[in-house]
Order: structure tokens, then sequence, then C-alpha cells
């Protein structure tokens, strides 16, 4: 099956540090775009990170530039996310997603969830203050 699955997710105390981990089935990560996005409760899903197919580059939402890392394994085709110095707004479900043929094409493209083909079920990351 073509699918997502999104683990890692855990509690964790303010300044602590947590890897996600995106693992693909029936496709190969490294022929697609890969996403982070996060989803707070009363609060609308949000991209995080992505990382490219084509060159290489990542990119991170302000919020967690400089905290959170995106990485491939592509032996394994997995996709992570490094998070470090947790911070209690930082809780929220993450979800890795597939980014379809329009993701690159604009610059926004790339923390668009509606420019994301296929999305994994979530992994809740709570951080307590």
């Amino acid at each position: 099956d073509v699918q997502l699955q999104a683990s890692g997710g855990g509690l964790v105390q303010a300044g602590g540090s947590l890897r996600l981990t995106c693992t693909a089935s029936g496709f190969t990560t490294h022929d697609a775009i890969i996403g982070w996005f996060r989803q707070a409760p009363g609060k609308e899903r949000e991209g995080v990170a992505c990382i490219s197919n084509t060159d290489g580059r990542t990119y991170y939402a302000d919020s967690v530039k400089g905290r959170f890392t995106i990485s491939r394994e592509n032996a394994k085709n997995m996709v992570y996310l490094r998070m470090n110095s947790l911070k209690p707004e930082d809780t929220a479900v993450y979800f890795c997603a597939r980014g379809g043929n329009k993701v690159g094409y604009y610059s926004e493209s790339y923390y668009a969830r509606h420019e994301y083909d296929l999305w994994g079920q979530g992994t809740k990351v709570t951080v307590s203050s």
C-alpha cells in the first residue's frame, strides 16, 4: 500500500528533544518532497519543515528554525524530524506528508498543506512546562 506512518511522539519536558520518524510504504521517499506539519488544539494545521528530493534543500517555519532538523535516510525509506529545545507551544499532533507535483513551483508551496497529497496519521507531541 502507498502510505506514510508517523511515529516517535510523546511527552517531553520543556527543553528536551524528540525525533519523529516518517516511514513510507509503496513509494520511495527520495522520489518526493516530504514535509512535516503540526496541528495544535484550536489552530490550523501548519507547515513545520520539508525536505526536497531534487536538490536536498530543507525549509523550516520561522517558529522552529534553529531548533528542528529534517533529514532523510533513503536506505531505510524514512524521513526524520529532530526536535530540540522543545517549548510548550510545540505541543501538537505532528503529521508527515508527501508533496504533490506543485510543491516547489512557488515558495509558499513548501508549507501549503493543500499541495501535499498523501498524509500519515499523525503522532502526538506534548511538551510540559
